[in-house]
């Protein structure tokens, strides 16, 4: 039997772990389709994107999201193996990670960019750095996940080319630790179709002002926790939840950010599961569109639904 590089890596790790045994993390393994992969642990949020001036030819790229996967004693490797192999089955045209690679120890950083750099993509990997990432340390952890292939995008862009059209693609270091969006768009027109990886959704509103198309995020965990009536550490109400979690807008910027993976401080979740958002960009014109009405942002958010700004113009 061939031996795939996938499995190479979590043999090769396996012996080398000492990790709490923790509830099972269950895929279906038949399911070829986001709206059919929902676990106990893990949901795929299949979500469409009109992204302003989007070039015809970009139209339908599929952008999956990876967020805040905590490597750790509480997500162990086995557990990032099975996010990587239904990632993989997904067949994402470009995979983005939008940081938190770990939690607290420098012993993480090597075995997670080694399986992270077994994800599979037609266009690549890449990736911003998070908070903790930082805090561990920002070098190490970007030296890793470039040895296994993966861009790590510190307040610098890439452009995606296809014929004669173009998309931007840049990602700044965590907020508090030299986010630097100037930099990181700087020869970048203002208002061209671009996506922005930015662990911290807190840059939405500098984002905004540097004519971004749509922002990725992570970082909130959603709130993690969803108390019946109290909500979470943000609240319940949606003016509490825009930018925590979801889909929201300010202005022509789009932003989603992503429950995430992985957890922190306490190592289980409650009414908020798992999330890997799989994207598909289609192109939008904004003259082409009469705005009608209000939406909920929140609720919008995690619908599951297709989210546009075509949708509202009924």
């Amino acid at each position: 039997m061939i031996e795939s590089p996938l499995w190479a890596v979590r043999q090769r790790w396996a012996d080398r772990e000492r990790r709490q045994v923790i509830e099972s993390f269950q895929i279906d393994a038949e399911a070829v389709h986001p709206e059919q992969v929902t676990s106990r642990r893990v949901k795929v949020t299949d979500q469409r994107i009109w992204l302003n001036e989007l070039p015809v030819s970009f139209a339908g790229l599929r952008v999956l999201q990876l967020s805040d996967i905590h490597h750790s004693l509480f997500f162990p490797l086995d557990r990032v193996a099975k996010v990587v192999e239904l990632s993989n089955r997904l067949k994402p045209d470009i995979v983005a990670l939008t940081g938190d690679f770990i939690t607290y120890s420098k012993r993480s950083i090597e075995p997670v960019a080694e399986m992270l750099g077994t994800l599979r993509s037609r266009l690549g990997v890449v990736a911003v750095l998070g908070n903790h990432d930082f805090r561990v340390g920002a070098e190490m952890v970007q030296k890793a996940l470039r040895r296994h292939r993966i861009k790590v995008l510190r307040n610098r862009h890439i452009v995606l080319h296809d014929r004669a059209d173009s998309l931007t693609v840049a990602g700044v270091d965590d907020l508090g630790y030299g986010a630097d969006l100037a930099a990181a768009l700087r020869g970048v027109p203002h208002g061209s179709p671009s996506i922005l990886l930015a662990h911290n959704p807190r840059l939405v509103r500098r984002a905004a002002r540097h004519g971004v198309g749509l922002v990725l995020s992570g970082h909130t965990h959603g709130g993690q926790v969803n108390l019946p009536l109290l909500g979470s550490v943000y609240g319940r109400s949606p003016e509490q939840l825009r930018y925590k979690i979801g889909w929201d807008r300010l202005g022509e910027t789009q932003i989603y950010v992503s429950r995430g993976i992985g957890t922190i401080v306490l190592p289980w979740r409650l009414r908020c599961p798992a999330e890997i958002p799989y994207l598909e960009l289609q192109p939008h014109h904004p003259k082409d569109v009469v705005f009608k009405g209000s939406f909920d942002g929140r609720f919008v958010g995690q619908s599951g639904r297709t989210l546009a700004a075509g949708n509202f113009a009924n």
